[in-house]
């Protein structure tokens, strides 16, 4: 068998390649576990449910809260997601000197039709790994919400399916209730 060697990347490295133009601004990469991986191209269901839960979540969770759509995280030296989105601590500087860490982090959405077994099992197992509190995982194509809690080194211990017509709560907000109905409009 033949053994290939690998580069692994680090943050900086990523950061670095993109400051330089190896990988340019059109270019839809995330960094996880030290190798870059392509993110593919947005859908349009997939678009509109962000925008809609961005929404939602704006008016539910008012400005106690920040609500960043698409943008990185940082969970250890080699692993730079882009969550659909993120719950976090407000920051004055709106997080301008860096990447939000799990200690900012209340919620990752992860919304998805094409990308579903690579979110159950590479994004979620790494979100659970760096301890992130909760995760949804917007099932489109179900028209369900997964609910990941209770990190447990590589996985959650909880998982729960929600449908149409039930009310979700996240764990560190639990007086917001959110219908499932809104989520799928």
């Amino acid at each position: 068998m033949v053994q290939l060697l690998r580069k692994k990347f680090t943050i900086t490295e990523f950061e670095q390649m993109a400051e330089t133009g190896i990988i340019k601004d059109e270019d839809r990469f995330e960094l996880i576990e030290g190798e870059l991986i392509d993110m593919g191209k947005i859908g349009k269901r997939h678009a509109s449910c962000v925008d809609r839960l961005n929404d939602l979540f704006r008016d539910k969770f008012g400005k106690g809260v920040l609500v960043r759509s698409q943008n990185p995280i940082q969970l250890g030296n080699y692993s730079q997601p882009q969550p659909d989105l993120a719950i976090l601590t407000r920051k004055n500087d709106y997080y301008e000197t860096a990447h939000p860490t799990p200690e900012d982090i209340f919620l990752l959405v992860e919304v998805a039709d094409t990308t579903i077994e690579t979110d159950r099992e590479i994004k979620i197992p790494l979100y659970a790994k760096h301890n992130i509190l909760e995760v949804w995982l917007i099932n489109l194509n179900r028209e369900v919400v997964e609910v990941y809690s209770q990190s447990n080194l590589n996985s959650y211990s909880k998982e729960t399916i929600l449908t149409k017509g039930q009310i979700i709560s996240p764990i560190s907000f639990p007086e917001i209730n959110i219908n499932v109905d809104e989520i799928f409009g």
